[in-house]
């Protein structure tokens, strides 16, 4: 199932489904690791004796993004509880930070308390076994961790011009073993156990409470979770969301993001306000699916791990190819250099990529056999994904002319892999040898492959004419 709202920065990516339930966490690596399995953390509200989780029916729910941002604007009515809220969640643009602001409409005649639960529902680094989470009594705040990832929970309430930072009131417990839910069902009387510690299988769920919002008046509250490597690391991250207050992380994040999409002022012509809007939107969404580490990765959410066991969080030579030469031609220059950097750090010895990769650079998982029907060798790969990586960054250089960040690559990305292309021939027809194909169907020797080497060697051609190498230039020309 598709997520709706995926939010991030490169590193930290956060995803939300149709029924606005948090469902992903990746973390370092856009698509790797997932905290969460996928599993959903519920968000809920109790008001006079009622309780409510956000993925009610009873809910009209809106769920869009503000304008130009990577923040989101979701709106909840509920007839049957008097309330609104809204939402505007994010992930800042540096830091692993994610915030979520809710200003809370009470529509009824008299004054109420609203109470705010936020659960999560933890997996940490993909696996239940041996998580930990802990309330922080000096934090006034949660703490899940395992391992060398930590999650610091922690909140705001805002409301008649006080301000109270601090949970309200959480919950800690086991989830998935001998028939126990989680914490989440403990919110559901509007209170929660307030168990100090638990470790294992376990899940945790904050509350703030939010009093006294007078009749048709209106009250704020912010949630956030920092996310780093230890103890000190999340602390402190904490502590600077204390001091400058978390508004403060939405506003730059809204103010960055605005920035970037509009980074290089484009004649959009007589296209309309409505396909100005989409395009710009499907810049910052595609953005959140590419990793610091230069992965352009196919997609991220775990729903297929139920049906497959496996996922799309990888990245694909041709798939990320092809959005950076896409990206090339929007004007992002920092993202498509950083693909080229992975896929010049992984090429083979042989100058051929291989399948996928995971983002952090290793071998992705393959069923591309090494081994053909009739037991002799062959190489495991689709070709027209080297040779598209090949295509996409002469389209980069003919953009941008950034002869000091292709020079390098020259030598140990384009010649090894054009060299691999001129040799790996079936010797009859002195076509492209047998690969798979794009769809990962079938092998052979096949007409879109055969046109992407075409290109593929057209580009070497093209860099060894510019870098002054006549007789490489004829060798790829000739091939």
């Amino acid at each position: 199932m598709p997520r709706d709202l995926p939010l991030g920065n490169g590193k930290l990516l956060v995803n939300f489904d149709k029924s606005y339930n948090l469902r992903d966490i990746y973390w370092p690596y856009v698509g790797e690791e997932l905290h969460t399995r996928g599993d959903i953390s519920h968000t809920g509200v109790w008001v006079d004796g009622q309780f409510a989780w956000l993925d009610a029916p009873e809910w009209q729910r809106t769920m869009v993004y503000d304008d130009e941002t990577l923040l989101s604007n979701v709106t909840l009515n509920h007839s049957g509880l008097q309330l609104q809220l809204v939402f505007n969640d994010g992930v800042d643009f540096t830091r692993t930070l994610f915030v979520r602001h809710v200003t809370v409409t009470n529509q009824a005649n008299h004054p109420r308390e609203v109470r705010l639960f936020f659960h999560y529902d933890w997996h940490i680094w993909d696996d239940a076994e041996g998580n930990t989470v802990l309330y922080a009594p000096a934090l006034q705040s949660l703490v899940a961790y395992k391992l060398r990832a930590y999650f610091l929970l922690n909140g705001q309430v805002q409301v008649n011009g006080s301000v109270t930072t601090g949970i309200t009131s959480w919950a800690t417990g086991t989830k998935e073993i001998n028939g126990a839910e989680g914490t989440w069902r403990d919110a559901e009387d509007g209170e929660l156990g307030r168990n100090p510690i638990a470790q294992g299988s376990v899940d945790s769920t904050i509350a703030l409470h939010i009093p006294d919002i007078t009749a048709n008046g209106t009250a704020e509250a912010f949630h956030w979770m920092a996310v780093g490597e230890d103890f000190p690391e999340v602390s402190q991250l904490d502590a600077l969301v204390r001091e400058r207050g978390p508004l403060a992380f939405l506003q730059r994040t809204s103010h960055y993001w605005h920035l970037w999409v509009n980074k290089d002022g484009l004649d959009y012509a007589d296209l309309s306000p409505e396909t100005i809007t989409f395009y710009r939107r499907s810049l910052l969404i595609l953005r959140t699916q590419i990793d610091h580490a230069g992965g352009i990765i196919a997609a991220n959410d775990a729903d297929v791990l139920h049906f497959s066991n496996d996922t799309y969080s990888y990245m694909w030579p041709r798939d990320g190819a092809l959005v950076a030469n896409a990206m090339s031609h929007a004007g992002y220059s920092e993202i498509t250099r950083d693909f080229y950097d992975f896929c010049n750090a992984v090429l083979t010895p042989d100058g051929y990529l291989l399948h996928k990769y995971n983002p952090d650079r290793s071998w992705g998982s393959s069923w591309q056999a090494w081994i053909g029907a009739d037991g002799k060798p062959q190489l495991p790969i689709q070709e027209d994904e080297t040779a598209l990586v090949l295509y996409s960054l002469w389209q980069h250089y003919t953009i941008f002319h950034d002869v000091e960040f292709v020079a390098p690559h020259y030598r140990t990305l384009v010649t090894p892999a054009a060299d691999f292309m001129v040799s790996y021939r079936e010797p009859h027809t002195n076509l492209p040898e047998a690969s798979y194909d794009l769809w990962e169907e079938r092998r052979g020797i096949l007409s879109y492959t055969t046109a992407a080497v075409y290109a593929g060697l057209d580009a070497a051609a093209n860099f060894s004419m510019i870098f002054g190498e006549e007789e490489l230039m004829n060798k790829y020309r000739k091939a």
